[in-house]
């Protein structure tokens, strides 16, 4: 009984230590300092293949650096990548001997530096349906990938402009596959054309440029259980400079994404201090989150995902859920039981976990856990955000200001508290179903 009672007093002792290390650790001006300065307008918004991004992603290797992680890949904390920004230089059409004017010309898909076909070397021409809407064809033929010519009647002349518009506001980005692709997916649509009796010529050129994109990530290296990983992430990424709103134009995105980039900084600094993980864990900044989520999956090709054990993305904690003060949901919580682990480790405490309210949302594969738990990961994100009441999301107005810095606190302490026994290889949650399976 003498011996009982002893080993439960050292295990009392051991949870008020990490509470008081937890409290010293992760402090309100410490979160503050991370927040306000990846939110800040010096940053300019975070925007990928910008000034303000490559500063955002200094600032973290230098948090990580006083951390004492190290770098995931060689001597950089840099993870660099490449893709290729597409230009449109010109775009020249003619249906039966006949040019279009350029302003009846909207090019979609074409991720060659040159390209030309016509009714002999591409799937042919087809057109709208008049009588159907619009965007549900544009969308059905996206998905299709054809190389072909798509003719639109004038009475979809609104729709036409207004998705001309839209993409002119857009720089396409793609792999170095997809510009050797000789038969890469381009769709050109015309106005106000009905037929094509004979013949049909499209002439496509694009201006190619290269452009480095980079995650942010460290390690801190396992002891008994070095080859099983977890990971704790969030995008840095954010949207730039927008026309300005009410004399704002910075999209600061200091709730999305730098409260959840500032609570996997946090984490790490916790669990460096603390020095008891069994598990090899990994923290990265993802880039490219807002533009396709292209961080996160270059991130996902470089590792064995049957060694990935758990993935906690962090996207949004600013301010309190839907479910009241000291709460949060996770997404995907019915496909493994990585939240029933999270909450068993977190009894006794006022905090809970809940399962995402927003399914409809689809969230679960809109963030940067999508590529890994399509791999069969249990990689999930945790978040606070009201998505379906957030006057603040993809708005200018997403400042440090609109955020409960409190919350934060809570719901990082809560992460660093529920991912002790996946840290410390005591529990492993259960595999999430392969989408290709």
């Amino acid at each position: 009984m003498r011996r009982t009672i002893y080993t439960l007093f050292l295990l009392f002792a051991a949870a008020v230590a990490s509470a008081q290390d937890i409290n010293k650790i992760i402090t309100k001006d410490y979160v503050d300092h991370l927040i306000k300065t990846l939110s800040s307008d010096e940053m300019q918004g975070r925007r990928t293949f910008t000034p303000g991004i490559d500063k955002a992603a200094s600032f973290i290797e230098s948090e990580f650096k006083q951390i004492g992680l190290k770098p995931l890949e060689g001597n950089s904390y840099r993870q660099t990548f490449y893709k290729y920004q597409l230009k449109p230089l010109s775009a020249a059409v003619s249906i039966d001997g006949q040019a279009i004017n350029k302003d009846n010309i909207l090019v979609l898909g074409n991720s060659a530096e040159q390209t030309s076909f016509d009714q002999s070397n591409s799937d042919g021409w087809i057109k709208l349906d008049p009588e159907k809407d619009f965007m549900s064809q544009y969308r059905n033929l996206m998905r299709a990938g054809k190389r072909q010519l798509v003719l639109v009647d004038v009475k979809f002349v609104s729709s036409f402009k207004s998705l001309k518009t839209a993409m002119a506001n857009r720089t396409p980005t793609v792999d170095e596959k997809d510009l050797k692709n000789p038969k890469a997916p381009a769709m050109v649509l015309v106005l106000d054309k009905d037929t094509v009796a004979k013949e049909f010529k499209v002439d496509l050129k694009n201006e190619v440029t290269k452009m480095p994109l980079f995650n942010v990530a460290g390690v801190i290296p396992g002891k008994s259980k070095a080859k099983e990983l977890v990971i704790f992430s969030g995008h840095y990424d954010h949207m730039g400079i927008v026309k300005a709103k009410d004399g704002d134009s910075i999209m600061n995105g200091a709730d999305d994404d730098a409260s959840g980039t500032s609570a996997m900084i946090a984490l790490a600094k916790y669990y460096k201090k603390l020095k008891n993980n069994e598990r090899t864990l990994i923290f990265v900044a993802f880039t490219a989150e807002e533009i396709g989520g292209y961080g996160a999956r270059y991130f996902s090709q470089q590792l064995n995902p049957d060694e990935v054990v758990a993935m906690f993305n962090i996207e949004m904690i600013g301010k309190d859920s839907k479910f009241g003060k000291n709460t949060a949901f996770i997404t995907g919580y019915d496909k493994s039981d990585f939240g029933k682990i999270l909450q068993k480790n977190l009894e006794g405490t006022e905090f809970t976990f809940h399962p995402d309210p927003y399914t409809s949302q689809n969230l679960f594969y809109r963030s940067d856990n999508a590529t890994l738990a399509a791999l069969g990961v249990p990689a999930h994100t945790i978040s606070t955000d009201q998505i379906d009441i957030d006057k603040h999301y993809h708005q200018v107005s997403d400042e440090y200001s609109t955020l409960d810095v409190e919350n934060i606190l809570s719901t990082i302490k809560a992460i660093a508290k529920s991912a002790v026994s996946i840290v410390k290889g005591i529990d492993t949650p259960t595999r999430i179903p392969k989408l290709n399976q």
